[in-house]
């Protein structure tokens, strides 16, 4: 198996990362909505390789005390092999190292996959944002985690 490794998002990677998510998402971000995250101070976007091959991404930000996981995809090929916890979990201890003290994401409700990701790390549900989606219209279930 090719090892994975996690490593920041660069505007290079941009193309790949866009493909990643218009595959995974009904409502994609754009390339500039990335490129306007890498740019950000208060953002923190990695990348997983397997090889060279970009699998997967992770984009949050830390203002003040708290974070935020603001998208996350793993290229098809790569769900479910632990690739979206690697990043989680770098993702998570960067925030800490940045003074986050409470971490939160929103999810689609139907998304059990990515609910059960975000449980396995700590997560907790914490309410839900009605129609908070669009294509198809859902609520989101607000997640979050205090960071010790």
């Amino acid at each position: 198996m090719t090892r994975i490794t996690i490593s920041e998002m660069t505007t290079s990677d941009i193309p790949e990362v866009t493909a990643i998510e218009n595959e995974s998402f009904s409502t994609p971000w754009s390339a500039a909505s990335f490129f306007s995250e890498i740019n950000n101070p208060a953002s923190i976007c990695r990348v997983a390789l397997a090889g060279d091959s970009l699998i997967g991404y992770i984009c949050a930000s830390c203002i003040l005390d708290e974070g935020h996981i603001l998208n996350l995809a793993v290229r098809t090929d790569y769900r479910r092999k632990g690739t979206g916890k690697m990043l989680a979990l770098s993702i998570l201890k960067e925030l800490y190292a940045r003074g986050c003290k409470r971490i939160f994401l929103e999810v689609r409700a139907s998304n059990t996959a990515a609910i059960r990701l975000y449980e396995s790390i700590g997560f907790r549900t914490l309410g839900l944002r009605r129609g908070y989606y669009f294509f198809p219209k859902e609520d989101a279930v607000v997640m979050g985690l205090q960071l010790n």
